[in-house]
């Protein structure tokens, strides 16, 4: 699988010669709507920043305007809002490079972020059936464009990822009917399965693209790849996730989870981590990239009732997928706006409270007292935000405008 390439961007050009001499400057005025990845990262970035500590407030008793959302709607919100929301902005940048046809952008594009916007309002403020409504229609309607794309492309070996927003779009559906109580099921479940699967896409493009950014950026690093064990760690992760979603008994969703957490343990040390800690770029996906064996790890001491599943799905959910978004999120815009690839302070606060807050936020899940707890809680909650309030100050401006080369994008 081809995932998004990177390239090293030559210096940021202020003035560009066209052939004939002439010369050419970056274009002025919005470039917001250029790339799918600018509206939807900031998109993101913004409901990151403001949702965990909505949700906190509320679970203490102090949310503002009488706003009770509770813990489905956190669980749901960081899923199929924040998540979704990147990989979209992802695959619409992706499968441009992909394909070399273009992908919504423009008023195609600002409709698909106004749908997404609709949808985290109406899942705030709307009755369950109209929230349902205005939620469920982002999905399909944001997957088809990448979906048509890939098909006139020919490009097969890539269609398995709007397929997944698809699998993401009938989960999502689950949890709808569970709230509005057409299904008798957890709620919590749908996201859980879903952060699955964004997990096991993360699995997949660890495999491809750290290695290779390792390779270009750190000689000094031999990152060690053997396909034969990337194969059968991306299907122990499949068959923990699959077990645990479909409730199989606890010894074979402990011995899966384990073997699961062992072989990605086993690729992450065999791509040198200690070799690129000059490097926060890099460091940021390695260390997220081994909180993945850390979920599968607790995720397995669940199954055997040595500890809660809070503890496994936050691993998965803050220390992994937000670690490795906010690693992503970073490089891509860096990149794809015309900047050289280089992590300044910025950068690396943003990285390290985001590891922090997965730390503070897995160890509030030990068997601590009540106040304890919520201190974790509280400063977790702000370790994440604060990244996230980091990445829209620094990056807004920057997504907002054309690229600094001049190039479209």
């Amino acid at each position: 699988m081809t995932l998004l390439k990177l390239d090293e961007p030559a210096p940021p050009a202020i003035s560009l010669t066209l052939p004939g001499g002439r010369p050419h400057n970056p274009p002025a005025g919005v470039g917001l709507l250029r790339l799918g990845f600018r509206p939807f990262y900031l998109a993101a970035a913004l409901l990151a920043a403001l949702a965990v500590p909505l949700w906190v407030a509320a679970f203490l008793g102090h949310a503002p305007g009488g706003l009770a959302p509770g813990l489905a709607w956190h669980a749901h919100e960081m899923v199929f809002g924040f998540a979704v929301a990147v990989l979209v902005g992802f695959l619409y940048t992706a499968a441009r490079n992909w394909t070399g046809m273009p992908t919504p952008r423009g008023t195609h594009l600002a409709l698909l972020v106004l749908l997404w916007a609709a949808g985290r309002l109406a899942m705030l403020f709307a009755s369950p059936p109209l929230a349902a409504v205005a939620d469920l229609a982002f999905l399909p309607l944001a997957a088809w464009p990448v979906w048509r794309l890939l098909r006139r492309a020919d490009n097969r070996r890539n269609l398995f990822l709007p397929a997944l927003l698809g699998a993401m779009a009938g989960l999502n559906l689950l949890f709808h009917a569970t709230v509005i109580g057409l299904l008798d099921l957890n709620p919590l479940d749908p996201p859980r399965i879903a952060l699955l699967l964004v997990v096991l896409i993360e699995v997949v493009m660890g495999a491809r693209v750290i290695p290779s950014f390792t390779a270009n950026a750190a000689p000094q690093a031999r990152p060690l790849v053997r396909p034969r064990h990337d194969r059968l760690s991306i299907a122990l992760v499949a068959l923990a996730a699959a077990a645990w979603s479909l409730g199989l008994p606890e010894p074979s969703v402990a011995g899966l989870s384990l073997a699961a957490a062992l072989t990605v343990a086993a690729r992450g040390i065999g791509y040198q981590p200690w070799k690129v800690l000059a490097h926060p770029l890099l460091w940021i996906l390695h260390l997220s990239y081994l909180w993945i064996a850390i979920g599968f790890a607790l995720l397995a001491a669940s199954a055997l009732g040595w500890s809660g599943e809070s503890a496994a799905f936050h691993a998965l959910g803050v220390g992994a997928t937000g670690g490795l978004i906010v690693g992503m999120i970073t490089r891509t815009a860096l990149g794809h706006t015309g900047r050289p690839l280089r992590a300044g302070p910025a950068e690396v606060a943003m990285y390290a409270l985001l590891q922090a807050g997965a730390l503070l936020r897995v160890s509030a899940s030990l068997p601590w007292g009540a106040s304890a707890y919520e201190l974790l809680l509280v400063a977790s909650s702000a370790c994440w935000s604060v990244s996230f309030a980091i990445y829209l100050t620094v990056y807004g401006p920057r997504l907002a405008r054309p690229r600094v080369d001049g190039r479209d994008g």
